[in-house]
């Protein structure tokens, strides 16, 4: 069964289980998928800010995409544990003979591209949300302001989180040119990140 498919209540229990999956890139996955959601439904509600239909459409396609951003985001929570599984899976693989031992060890590194690419993703899914807020933040409805700062905050946990998998993972890829595109990817996507923030909460103020 999928993890997003149980009840929150189970979800919650699966985190706080010894077993190693769901685990930090799961959870940096859901944060981002809740934070998502709850700008989707600031755009969504009434009685917002927009003065002319064109700020109308700006906030409802502002909307749009942190609902298609937030489903991304979830289904990241389970490609992340398969992706820890998948490293765990090639971990196991026999290494009796030298054959073994050098398929092991390519099954090992594809694993660990993939347990580094995943929530990389998430990463990216995250500083596109981030990147609707300030025009969320301008339009919607006023009365939702605390949701937009709490979206920022599981926002910002999510980028960050992911990232701190990303760099982990890293660790054990040995295609060089792989890690340093990665690691430079990260570190565009930080800096889109923090002002993509401070972006919304100056549009917040500035909304009033």
């Amino acid at each position: 069964m999928k993890l997003t498919s149980l009840p929150a209540s189970e979800l919650v229990a699966a985190f706080r289980s010894p077993d190693p999956t769901p685990g930090g890139g799961s959870a940096a996955a859901l944060a981002g998928a809740v934070g998502a959601a709850l700008l989707a439904m600031v755009a969504a509600m009434p009685k917002n800010r927009a003065a002319s239909e064109e700020d109308v459409d700006r906030l409802q396609a502002a909307g749009a995409r942190c609902a298609t951003l937030s489903e991304a985001l979830l289904d990241l929570v389970d490609l992340d544990s398969a992706a820890y599984e998948g490293v765990v899976a090639a971990y196991r693989l026999p290494k009796g003979s030298d054959a073994e031992k050098a398929e092991r060890t390519a099954q090992i590194q594809t694993a660990m591209r993939r347990a580094a690419e995943t929530p990389l993703e998430t990463m990216r899914r995250a500083a596109e949300a981030l990147e609707t807020a300030a025009t969320i933040a301008r339009f919607g409805n006023a009365n939702a302001a605390s949701d937009v700062d709490v979206a920022l905050e599981l926002l910002g946990a999510a980028e960050r989180g992911a990232r701190a998998n990303v760099e982990i993972n890293l660790g054990s890829v040995k295609d060089e040119r792989y890690v340093e595109g990665s690691r430079g990817e990260i570190a565009r996507i930080a800096e889109q990140c923090a002002a993509a923030a401070a972006a919304a909460r100056r549009a917040a103020d500035q909304a009033g």
